[in-house]
């Protein structure tokens, strides 16, 4: 992936004045664009400090797996004349070279984006492994005497500052002031910013256009799950968070692996039929213990799953939205969830039009007839302008904002695909080539093995990759005949072979279970199995298989304490002179069921 080198110029690094009668923060900005900043005093100084060390803790948060460094430890064994091996040597030379090397590798993507408004500042973030996005919203109220300058740049948050943050002074009057004059010493500095990079960072921007589902909790909620987290660790799969959602209850939050429910204390769910979500990335929510205190309400927004999930809490003055993804360095994992994101091709000059029709924070339906347009059509193309980095959509209000990201707009053929090879599978999965998905084979609690061929007509061969998912929906083991997995097996990744598997897969998955919601989709069900699962306020867990199988309707019932089986599983088995007679029981068992 391609990568550019920006030159940021700050007026003087970010710093922290204090005297004996009160402090000044002083948050400095990129001068390589317009003018922008904003100053006032802050009217609660432990918010704005407990807020914008939340927003840097989620921006320093990384939990890809981290392996032991013993370079050192074997240069310790050299000296004391110890035997020394190739392997020795070659750690030795690793170690000197990342100790003493003379070019520092540059910073990796923008530092934090600060956007003025006329009703508020924001601040966005994205976390040092690529799967958590954060946005703190300062509103005007915050500040006595506000005065700002609208615009978007970037912002120093530097180690120090961050420590000069903690030391605050919250007993003292406090001003602070942002911008791209402050007097100083100047402080240049260049960071790098991949396409992969952007492409995160906008994507996920961008996935928050989708339709959700909104639930509501309070504090109390968020710290169970918080603490749940901190005092035991999930040693095998899943570690998912489920949402349980009934239609004029209260949701239901339950950890797996350990089936731990906790009641939420927030409004019922008014969505119109119940519905579970399964999403990952749980222990980042740890990040936002700091913030607990000063939070009045949490409010999630699920996408689905493997897609992002929007956590906003409500901090009176200020609100933080943070959005938690399934996946770390969006790579294969994310290659499938991607996929649903990108926007359908639109009408010529739709964009334009939007962006035109955009005039400060204004909800979609206001956009679409200002533009002229269906609201469909406007919300694609202000998906594609959030891939461009033109538009902020601000998840707690519900309303587009325009933001410049960079000085250019972002090319969407640049950041369409996260790595060439999922460029070569997208173009297996159009024209010249076949994708098929021959066998998915469950492993009750492991997973389900995929196997598909692959038929590519421009190189006249055909491929037989395979993998298997755990229940996280990791891939675990892969086999391809390709050149490129017989050369290096997965040390370079997945083949292009196993990503067009992979998509061609999830886009089966959603195509099914959009044909079963249809009549004509359920007369070519033949065999199937749902389970459905009833928790009631003492606890009692109440979960029936039904299966379909031709002409035969099985069921089992199981009823459990708190994981506790009470007696065993009740059986019954239906049989049907007809395949249609035994599928239309099947069903109507399940509607029942699910009422």
């Amino acid at each position: 992936m391609t990568a550019r080198v920006l030159r940021l110029e700050y007026p003087s690094p970010s710093e922290v004045a204090t005297s004996p009668s009160a402090s000044r923060i002083r948050l400095a900005l990129d001068g390589g664009r317009a003018s922008v900043g904003f100053s006032g005093r802050v009217q609660n100084a432990e918010l704005l400090r407990d807020a914008l060390l939340t927003t840097v803790a989620v921006r320093d948060s990384d939990l890809r797996y981290k392996g032991k460094d013993r370079a050192a430890y074997l240069s310790y064994l050299m000296k004391k004349g110890k035997k020394a091996t190739a392997a020795i040597w070659e750690a030795q030379k690793s170690f000197l070279d990342s100790q003493y090397a003379d070019d520092t590798p540059r910073p990796r993507g923008l530092d934090p984006v600060l956007t003025v408004d006329s009703d508020e500042a924001s601040l966005e973030v994205f976390s040092r492994d690529e799967s958590a996005y954060a946005r703190l919203v300062l509103s005007n109220q915050l500040f006595d005497g506000r005065t700002a300058m609208q615009g978007t740049t970037l912002a120093e948050l530097s180690p120090s500052f961050v420590e000069q943050i903690e030391r605050v002074r919250t007993y003292q009057p406090l001003d602070f002031e942002a911008g791209t004059k402050l007097v100083g010493t100047a402080k240049l500095r260049e960071i790098e910013l991949p396409n992969e990079w952007l492409r995160g960072f906008l994507q996920v921007q961008s996935a928050a256009t989708l339709p959700s589902v909104l639930v509501e909790l309070t504090p109390v909620d968020l710290y169970n799950v918080t603490y749940a987290l901190r005092s035991r660790r999930a040693k095998v799969a899943p570690r998912a968070l489920r949402f349980e959602l009934v239609p004029g209850a209260r949701p239901r939050l339950v950890l797996e692996p350990w089936e731990t429910a906790l009641e939420s204390h927030g409004a019922v769910f008014k969505g119109s039929a119940p519905r579970i979500v399964r999403i990952f990335g749980r222990q980042r929510l740890l990040a936002l213990a700091r913030a607990l205190p000063h939070c009045k309400g949490v409010r999630v927004r699920l996408l689905g799953p493997g897609l992002p999930s929007f956590w906003t809490l409500d901090l009176g003055l200020a609100s933080l939205t943070v959005a938690l993804t399934s996946w770390s360095e969006s790579r294969w994992a994310s290659a499938g969830s991607f996929d649903a994101l990108t926007p359908k091709a639109e009408g010529t000059g739709q964009v334009e039009r939007v962006m035109e029709a955009l005039r400060g924070p204004t909800p979609l339906g206001v956009l679409a007839e200002r533009a002229g347009i269906t609201a469909n059509e406007a919300r694609g193309a202000l998906q594609r302008a959030c891939l461009r980095g033109l538009v902020l959509f601000d998840v707690d209000r519900q309303v587009y904002r325009p933001r410049a990201l960079l000085a250019e707009a972002v090319d969407e053929a640049a950041i369409r695909y996260g790595s060439p090879r999922e460029a070569l599978a997208h173009r297996l999965l159009g024209e010249g080539a076949d994708v098929l998905v021959t066998k998915v084979h469950v492993i009750v609690g492991e997973g389900q093995e995929i196997a598909g061929e692959v038929h590519d007509r421009v190189a006249r061969r055909s491929f037989a990759p395979r993998f298997m998912l755990d229940r996280e929906g990791q891939v675990r083991e892969a086999w391809c005949n390709c050149p490129v997995f017989q050369r290096s097996a997965m040390r370079e990744g997945p083949c292009e072979h196993m990503i067009a598997l992979f998509v061609q897969h999830r886009r089966k998955l959603e195509e099914a279970e959009r044909l079963r919601t249809t009549p004509e989709g359920r007369k070519l069900v033949r065999a199937e199995t749902r389970t459905l699962v009833h928790r009631d306020a003492a606890g009692t867990q109440t979960s029936v298989r039904v299966s379909l199988d031709d002409r035969v309707v099985r069921m089992e019932r199981q009823e459990a304490l708190v994981g506790r089986p009470l007696g065993g599983a009740r059986w019954q088995r239906m049989g049907f002179d007809s395949d249609s007679e035994a599928r239309e029981a099947y069903f109507g068992k399940l509607d029942g069921l699910a009422e």
